[in-house]
């Protein structure tokens, strides 16, 4: 369980991700080492995954992405798992989700421009095992995109 001090350590950690441990412990008034031997612990317990870029993959001249809803062949008992592992497998594959209902799996992919998704989409995405269905959704506009959460 959390407690106030967890949170308010993961609240700084939300708000700059690159403050360095001195600073964050001057500004929450801890030493140091109770900042690490906290942070440990948040590790520990699974609360702290690591830490990670956030690449902005539009800067490096990636301009489109698309949302494809797949419905899977649930008639084949390795469906799912066949399919997700060769979606991995696909570079310009940014994002898998698995889903209960009328569509099984959602990918997001991107590519320079269209051609470049039209060549991904015809050479690798529709060799992917046992599709029955799948819809194409264009990104227009991303509205809100918060990893932070309310602490």
């Amino acid at each position: 369980m959390l407690d106030d001090l967890d949170r308010r350590i993961l609240r700084h950690m939300q708000a700059d991700p690159t403050l360095s441990s001195p600073d964050m412990a001057d500004r929450l008034g801890l030493t140091v080492s109770r900042l690490s031997r906290r942070l440990d612990k948040l590790s520990e317990t699974g609360v702290l995954r690591g830490q990670r870029a956030v690449i902005n993959w539009q800067a490096l001249g990636y301009a489109v992405e698309v949302s494809l809803r797949v419905t899977l062949d649930k008639t084949q008992t390795r469906a799912f798992d066949d399919f997700i592992i060769a979606a991995r497998d696909i570079a310009e594959v940014i994002e898998i989700q698995t889903f209960l209902g009328r569509v099984d799996v959602r990918l997001s992919v991107i590519a320079r421009d269209m051609a470049h998704y039209q060549q991904i989409y015809r050479t690798r995405i529709l060799t992917l095992p046992h599709i029955a269905d799948i819809e194409a959704l264009m990104l227009v506009s991303r509205v809100k995109s918060d990893e932070s959460l309310p602490l």
